[in-house]
């Protein structure tokens, strides 16, 4: 059993493969002229992008680029001055429950892993699918065993947050976001927080979930992650989209001065 095989039917048979050419066909998420600023400080400009069903997106490019302002534009985490952004064919919802909804659809893992200090660990992973999805305890408990397995973690279901390591508890926020049985999932530098040695499992988990045709968008600096298990690469550079390609077009041969500089700086460490 995979991963996937606790998302709704649709989804677990939304990827690459899907035989319904007219969903298949209609991208999960279309960003559209997208402009946000912060005061003076214009981060996004023309941000035009789209992500198909299983696929993985990879964003990557210098601190400060706009890379986490996009990605939190997606479910409204920020809101945007201008532009259009759609999930699943439809408007973002600007308040209210059809944003709530979409929230519930669109699961997101942060830099911090902001789990709850007073709740175990299996409380964490289950707290939104019975207070949302008004799932009973039960099942709830039996999907977030089942994902904190497929996680690695389940021995620690009856843990505080508080005695798990960094990774561990990057894990958890990966099983928690996975329990709303979401459309896509977000990575915003997921790994970012964490100490070297436990980088690893967190992209272990994020790899696995690639090859199971989960639609993934990441924000991160891990290089060998972009090469392995990104479809397309996007790389930003002062709130821009400059180039967009398969990670060995990406990697090998970049198309601009400011790509070229920055993978000669990245690749050499």
């Amino acid at each position: 059993m995979s991963l996937l095989e606790h998302m709704d039917t649709g989804q677990a048979s939304a990827g690459k493969t899907s035989a319904v050419p007219t969903e298949n066909d209609r991208p999960l998420v279309e960003l559209s002229h997208v402009e946000k600023h912060f005061g003076k400080l214009h981060v996004l400009k023309d941000i035009n992008l789209k992500v198909n069903k299983g696929e993985v997106l990879v964003v990557v490019g210098p601190s400060g680029s706009g890379k986490s302002t996009m990605c939190r534009t997606i479910n409204r985490l920020e809101t945007i001055d201008s532009g259009t952004i759609r999930i699943d064919g439809q408007p973002l919802p600007q308040e209210g429950k059809e944003l709530a909804n979409l929230r519930a659809e669109v699961g997101m893992v942060f830099q911090q892993f902001n789990l709850f200090a007073n709740k175990t660990i299996l409380e964490n992973v289950t707290l939104a699918p019975v207070k949302v999805r008004h799932m009973s305890k039960k099942d709830a408990d039996d999907l977030g065993m089942d994902l904190l397995a497929r996680v690695g973690v389940e021995s620690q279901a009856a843990k505080m947050p508080s005695q798990l390591s960094g990774g561990q508890q990057q894990r958890v926020a990966i099983a928690r976001a996975l329990a709303m049985q979401p459309k896509i999932m977000l990575f915003d530098e997921p790994t970012s927080a964490l100490d070297p040695e436990m980088v690893n499992e967190v992209l272990d988990v994020m790899m696995k979930l690639a090859s199971e045709g989960m639609t993934m968008i990441c924000v991160t600096h891990e290089m060998g992650f972009a090469r392995k298990a990104a479809d397309h690469v996007v790389f930003m550079a002062d709130g821009r989209i400059l180039e967009k390609g398969t990670p060995e077009q990406f990697f090998d041969h970049p198309q601009t001065d400011r790509a070229k500089d920055f993978l000669s700086k990245i690749l050499t460490h």
